[in-house]
């Protein structure tokens, strides 16, 4: 590179990026900025002009340099992600592998990562072997610029099972080849590497391949869309890293056409965007779309792109948003469900849609500079954003559930690894959204110990953070500008959750309203609190070393939820500052939460537990404990202790049952079963394929809605089919039994779970599995008990046997003895 240097910004998604350009290249950034007029008019702080120095966020930020983005580098040498770059640039004799055609997108999300820790971080080791893919990827494009590695290598011909994958020519499947998508993520890592590093090798890659989509799709040539949407986004990145106006009317010519032709709601292609004002389909392609109207309103001053994503919002926030910041009711589609409907125990809510949610809402609040959309980006974000991923960066949830009776493991990767490569990149860049200006105002959106500097006005300032949030809600906020003074504006974020009945939706109220007032002081000296648009308003000539402290109060809030909402009527959830608070097996006496009944008055004390977790503040109580009574319809009832943990923090201690959502009547608890025959049993199986949590819900006294639901958990052996199978009941001691009832799992639609062929009941004696004398043949059924009664026997272990439909597996909801 040249040495005379010039640092210009670049602003995309919320977060900005310092590169570094040659002289050669200042005429064209020149050029740019004269075109550039209109813009978000709230600037986000550059993440490279942000430090975090805090215990919450820095060491986050830190695991996913040193740990999670070198891991994803790894399992995409393993899943040979990388190694077909290779291929279809004739570097490997080998194979293309995989199952999915948009594999090449989590290599370039993670090659995005890399490159904003290396802005942070340099790493010449790291660089060198980011440069040493991006020749890969450079050898596996097309002489045209056409760059999709499962085309180019054939895959197909040596395949069956590509998913996602083209037809018989390049743009042949757009609803489902993912061409448009990976390049989008391509765009958006090349103009990463490129403010990173100077060098131009990824972005002329991504460049010609921009040329070529230009080339291709528009009116009067293809006008088909991208099935995912993304290279909205990036076409808007590359324009920005570019200044060529053609990326902008691209992507904005991509929106435009969505919905004029033949589309579904899956994929938000059933009407035209500025007409759609109800959130539907796949929950990511969404809010991908969303931001990416944001983006080109912003950039084109389009009024139709910004009063249809401001209806969205509403949408999406007073209707279909879950309290721990997720989105995408259903695994069906991975799609937002119909208004109210927000399952806890099936929730989807992909990572990436809550990571998704935040690129939106952060894009809302530059355009809007009101504080509601920081609220809700603050909620998704230290809640349904990390709790996709372990403390220690190595594991990763794809749906984040709000309960669950059995438990569920992070994984290391998935076969789809859309999530683990968007937390790569979205870590990396988290220190850009908490600070933003507009002319001489500057705006604290997150409250995070940390230094920044800046430009207010045109003229460089200093502001650092000193606090222990999300713990306390002390505040202290150092103001220096480089002059002696300086008048300008500070605009302080004050939460909803510290003033208000509602955390913004709709959907949640808290019960009680807060009694501890917010203050303010300058230098030591109280100043009112006036708040506007949702920040206080602190405006003076400020001078060296100035001095302004909040206080938050940071009281355990209770909150209900809107009675349109069937699976939280009855129910509460806790927060306590920024965080939603779940109760886990570990924390209670029987290791079932699911029992507890949590009255609206109890009390709950806060304790920080800085050797738990990571360092946690727990909430400590008494709730009541239910438990059923044998041919009874009262309960057992006892005064228990329990423990609530950050819900981000879950599953690390062990599968077992979790709750956000307490019941604070018994109607609405799950009670422990009674002690019978069958819940007392050891259940064993003849092939473990869910973990022995899911045994639990063969005899919890649970009874479904139908074969299909999950609500109480199942056990299930799938990706068994067509196998002969068995349960056991070995009792605790010999039992006379005269009676079964089964109930079946059974997901079509949906799975590959069927009711069985055909069953039949044994029971032990003296050591030999016996056939019982019935009373009446053998049925089966969806949707209801199969009963069957028998001349009575004295055992010590019954067993159901059964043979799978061909090509299907199954499983059990509730097996009853009597």
């Amino acid at each position: 590179m040249c040495k005379n240097l010039l640092i210009i910004v670049v602003v995309f998604l919320g977060i900005g990026i310092c590169s570094a350009k040659s002289n050669a290249q200042l005429s064209q950034v020149a050029d740019r900025s004269s075109r550039q007029e209109t813009d978000y008019p709230f600037k986000p702080v550059p993440f490279t002009k942000v430090q975090f120095t805090d215990d919450f966020w820095l060491p986050r930020i830190e695991v996913n340099r040193t740990a999670t983005i070198p891991f994803a580098f790894k399992m995409c040498e393993d899943t040979h992600r990388i190694e077909n770059f290779k291929v279809a640039g004739g570097l490997s004799d080998k194979k293309w592998q995989g199952a999915y055609g948009f594999n090449d997108s989590d290599l370039y999300k993670v090659i995005e990562g890399a490159a904003y820790a290396m802005m942070v971080k340099p790493d010449p080791q790291l660089q060198k072997y980011v440069d040493e893919i991006i020749s890969y990827i450079a050898a596996a494009q097309e002489d045209n610029g056409y760059l999709y590695t499962a085309w180019t290598a054939r895959a197909k011909d040596h395949l069956d099972n590509v998913w996602c994958c083209y037809n018989k020519e390049p743009w042949d499947n757009l609803e489902f080849a993912h061409e448009l998508y990976n390049v989008g993520h391509m765009y958006e890592a090349a103009a990463a590497h490129y403010a990173a590093t100077g060098k131009r090798t990824f972005l002329n890659v991504a460049i010609k391949n921009a040329d070529l989509v230009c080339e291709t799709f528009g009116p009067g040539k293809n006008e088909g869309v991208p099935g995912h949407q993304e290279i909205e986004i990036g076409l808007v990145r590359l324009y920005r890293a570019t200044g060529d106006e053609k990326y902008l009317t691209q992507s904005r010519w991509f929106l435009d056409r969505r919905g004029r032709a033949k589309g579904s709601e899956y994929s938000q292609g059933h009407k035209p965007v500025v007409e759609q004002d109800e959130a539907v389909g796949h929950a990511v392609r969404a809010t991908y779309m969303y931001s990416a109207m944001a983006d080109v309103a912003a950039l084109t001053g389009e009024q139709a792109f910004v009063k249809a994503v401001d209806t969205l919002w509403d949408n999406v926030t007073h209707k279909k948003f879950y309290v721990t910041g997720g989105i995408g009711a259903r695994h069906s589609g991975e799609a937002f469900g119909e208004i109210y409907e927000l399952p806890n125990r099936t929730a989807y809510c992909e990572t990436c849609a809550a990571i998704a949610n935040v690129f939106w809402n952060h894009r809302m609040f530059l355009f809007h500079g009101e504080s509601k959309y920081l609220d809700i980006m603050e909620r998704s974000l230290y809640n349904g954003v990390i709790s996709g991923v372990s403390l220690d960066g190595m594991t990763f949830f794809y749906p984040n559930p709000l309960e669950t009776a059995s438990g569920i493991d992070r994984s290391p990767w998935f076969g789809c690894a859309c999530c683990p490569s968007n937390i790569c990149r979205f870590m990396a860049s988290l220190p850009g959204y908490a600070y933003a200006v507009r002319n001489d105002e500057v705006y604290v959106n997150l409250f995070v110990d940390s230094k920044a500097e800046f430009d207010v006005d045109g003229k460089p300032v200093k502001v650092s953070q000193e606090t222990l949030y999300p713990w306390q809600g002390k505040i202290a906020i150092t103001v220096t500008p480089q002059s002696k003074a300086q008048q300008f504006s500070l605009n302080v974020r004050i939460p909803s959750w510290a003033k208000d009945q509602q955390p913004v939706s709709k959907l949640y109220t808290f019960t009680e309203p807060v009694e501890a007032k917010i203050t303010i002081s300058v230098n030591g000296k109280d100043v009112p609190v006036n708040i506007t648009n949702g920040f206080a308003c602190i405006n003076r000539k400020w001078k060296q070393g100035d001095l302004v402290e909040l206080n938050l109060p940071m009281p355990v809030r209770r909150i209900i939820c809107d009675e349109q909402v069937d699976a939280n009527i009855g129910r509460s959830a806790i927060q306590r500052g920024p965080i939603v608070y779940c109760v886990e097996w570990p924390d209670v006496e029987n290791n079932n939460p699911l029992n507890l009944v949590l009255p609206k008055d109890a009390t709950l004390t806060a304790e920080h537990k800085p050797d738990l977790l990571g360092g946690v503040t727990v909430l400590e109580g008494k709730a009541t404990e239910v438990r059923r009574i044998v041919d009874s319809e009262d309960y057992e009832r006892k005064t228990c202790d329990f423990k609530a943990i950050p819900y981000y923090a879950w599953s690390h201690r062990g599968k077992g049952a979790m709750t956000v959502w307490l019941p604070y009547t018994e109607k609405m608890a799950t009670p422990l079963p009674a002690p019978t025959i069958a819940s007392q049993s050891k259940v064993t199986v003849s092939n473990m394929v869910g973990g022995d949590n899911s045994l639990k819900a063969i005899n919890d006294q649970q009874v479904p809605k139908a074969s299909s639901d999950k609500s109480f958990g199942i056990m299930h052996f799938w990706p068994r089919k067509g196998t002969a199978e068995w349960i056991q009941y070995t009792f605790e001691e010999p039992a006379q039994v005269s009676s079964v009832a089964v109930f079946w799992f059974d997901d079509r639609g949906h799975g590959e779970c069927r009711i069985p062929k055909s069953w039949v009941l044994k029971y032990r004696e003296d050591g030999q599995w016996k056939g019982i004398e019935n009373f009446s043949d053998y049925k089966v059924t969806r949707d209801d008990f199969d009963r069957i009664s028998f001349v009575p026997v004295t055992t010590d272990a019954l067993r159901l046997e059964f043979q799978l439909e061909d090509n299907f597996s199954t499983g059990i909801q509730e097996w009853i003895v009597e």
